[in-house]
């Protein structure tokens, strides 16, 4: 537990005024635990990380060629339906060979915005331009997901004009309806100056505000499975309710404040995230989860809130969740293969590619804020950035995977899960434990088999690219804690190391040429100072840090309850909590 900050801030603060706070006085944070976390191997024994970046930067290559030929491709089309907005659009398939899309289908309309946005925004996180591209502005192409179409006003996962229908919006799960405005959101953030982008997230915020304010009047929780957005009017309260959709609110509400400091948008992102965090069973449904752990680290740090994010973490991982029973991280073995750090369905042991990258989005940055997550959260992403690679053809051996040809994967297409027993009862994979496998057959008559490799899914590989990296030491990571965080304060360079060892390790770091400092904010030290070039810092056995790498001189203070620098970039947002 930490020490009585509040005590050691105002020491602090009286002792050094405007000089540089001594830092010695405050306590180490305390590290939280997470049970299903616990489960997982501290040092996992086939550990292998694959090229993330390099991955990614491979499947934008392959997804955005026009010119690419042969049986499936290419795998990506023009949709010059012009639907809800008056120029082209473009679509990527769900999956290869998914027969419901396509050009010749139905004029081409058909594409997910789960997909075509998480690829638009995994790209631009390992550094690629998206709205100039080989001559095409992507981000203004996917404007045409903000569905007027249907009068819901809000980015929705196809571009058609009826909710519920194939082609159409989709209106009939929470989650489908919220992820795509998330993603729009985290989009903008980048892309700022694309014409039409910021109409679209200030029309979606203030959507978003009356939405939470019927929602809470009427049913005074977010225990709904849909919610118009036409009519203003919640749907089922009965059956498949996603209650964590409220952590989606609040993440897009939060970053309309940010942007535009309209206090309706904080008062209706505190307001959702009131509603879950009220809550005392896990409600866990598909992807938004996790973000409540992000939002509630984020808005307890910055405007002191009292949300409790452990709760949100441990209702991340246990699989105890009352809106889908089983849904969470696994742990354990399937088979020889480890699936440690994979988000899917536990009692189905059904792992899923998408879930399982898109993890990263939050939980990195939210280490930022509460560093007392920093070991759960290292340890967790230890094992998924290994174990995520048995969801692609080139990790797992063929008598393991429901494909025997996957040549169109190029190894930058996964499949979409990794099943602990086959789903379609081939008498080739009976009993057999680990399998690479997919739903894509089951979606629609005629799906070819290759349908299990998942574009949707695959998309999301770009996180783990842009905010993992190796060090010198095997199995401890770098982790970027900064690169998905959307309307932040400013920031110095963050990153999170986990030592799974037994013994401390010596981690190296290049300041190249700068002179810099480099604090632990997990420790509360120095760990380096007046560094430049090549240097090396310990790091104690089964031990987090989570360093901030600060111009060498840099003056500390504590103001308003958070170590900031003196020129206000906050370093210990902690400082001033218990």
């Amino acid at each position: 537990m930490i020490m009585d900050i509040k005590q050691t801030a105002a020491i602090c603060l009286a002792a050094v005024m405007s000089a540089a706070c001594s830092t010695a006085i405050l306590e180490p944070v305390a590290q939280v635990s997470v049970g299903r976390i616990d489960t997982m191997p501290r040092c996992p024994d086939k550990f292998l990380l694959p090229d993330w970046k390099e991955i990614a930067l491979g499947l934008d290559s392959y997804l955005y060629d026009f010119d690419a030929r042969g049986e499936y491709l290419p795998l990506i089309w023009i949709d010059s339906t012009c639907r809800n907005v008056p120029e082209p659009a473009f679509g990527l398939y769900t999956a290869v060979g998914d027969r419901r899309q396509g050009p010749d289908h139905n004029g081409g309309e058909h594409h997910e915005a789960i997909g075509v946005l998480g690829s638009l925004y995994a790209s631009t996180l390992v550094g690629i331009d998206k709205s100039s591209q080989d001559g095409y502005d992507y981000i203004r192409m996917c404007r045409n997901y903000f569905n007027s179409a249907t009068g819901w006003n809000i980015v929705m996962n196809n571009t058609g004009p009826e909710a519920g229908a194939l082609g159409g919006g989709y209106g009939r799960d929470f989650w489908y309806d919220i992820y795509p405005n998330m993603l729009f959101y985290a989009l903008g953030y980048h892309y700022p100056e694309v014409p039409g982008v910021d109409g679209i997230m200030r029309a979606v915020a203030d959507r978003f505000a009356s939405a939470d304010s019927v929602i809470m009047n009427d049913v005074g929780n977010y225990r709904l499975r849909e919610f118009d957005f036409g009519e203003m009017k919640p749907g089922n309260t009965e059956k498949m309710v996603q209650s964590d959709a409220a952590a989606g609110f609040a993440y897009v509400l939060y970053s309309a404040w940010k942007k535009y400091q309209d206090k309706r948008y904080l008062d209706a992102a505190v307001s959702a995230m009131t509603a879950l965090d009220s809550e005392t069973e896990s409600q866990f449904y598909e992807v938004i989860m996790p973000f409540a752990v992000y939002m509630a680290a984020r808005m307890n740090a910055e405007i002191g809130t009292d949300f409790d994010a452990v709760k949100f973490l441990s209702w991340t991982f246990d699989g105890e969740s009352r809106a889908r029973p089983g849904w969470g991280v696994l742990s354990g073995k399937f088979g020889d293969y480890p699936v440690d750090g994979l988000c899917g369905s536990i009692s189905e042991g059904y792992a899923f590619a998408m879930n399982t990258f898109a993890l990263a989005w939050p939980l990195l940055p939210a280490v930022r804020y509460d560093q007392s997550l920093a070991k759960a959260v290292g340890k967790w992403a230890l094992n998924a950035v290994s174990n995520a690679r048995f969801f692609y053809p080139q990790y797992v051996e063929k008598s393991h995977q429901a494909l025997l040809d996957t040549e169109v994967s190029r190894n930058v297409i996964a499949y979409e899960g990794f099943r602990h027993y086959d789903k379609y009862s081939d008498p080739r994979l009976d009993g057999v434990e680990g399998i690479a496998i997919g739903d894509g057959p089951g979606w629609v008559k005629g799906n070819p088999p290759e349908s299990m490799l998942s574009i949707y899914g695959s998309a999301y590989a770009g996180i783990f690219g842009a905010a993992v990296f190796p060090t010198n030491v095997e199995k401890i990571l770098q982790l970027d804690c900064t690169v998905t965080d959307i309307f932040a304060q400013d920031a110095y360079p963050t990153y999170l190391y986990y030592n799974p060892y037994e013994e401390a390790k010596d981690i190296r770091i290049d300041f190249g040429d700068g002179k810099c400092d480099l604090y632990d904010i997990v420790s509360r030290r120095y760990l380096l100072e007046d560094a430049t070039g090549e240097r090396y810092f310990r790091l104690e056995a089964d031990t987090p840090c989570v360093v901030v790498v600060l111009p060498h001189d840099t003056r500390l203070k504590i103001r308003n309850g958070i170590m900031q620098t003196s020129d206000g970039i906050p370093v210990d947002y902690l400082c001033g909590r218990e």
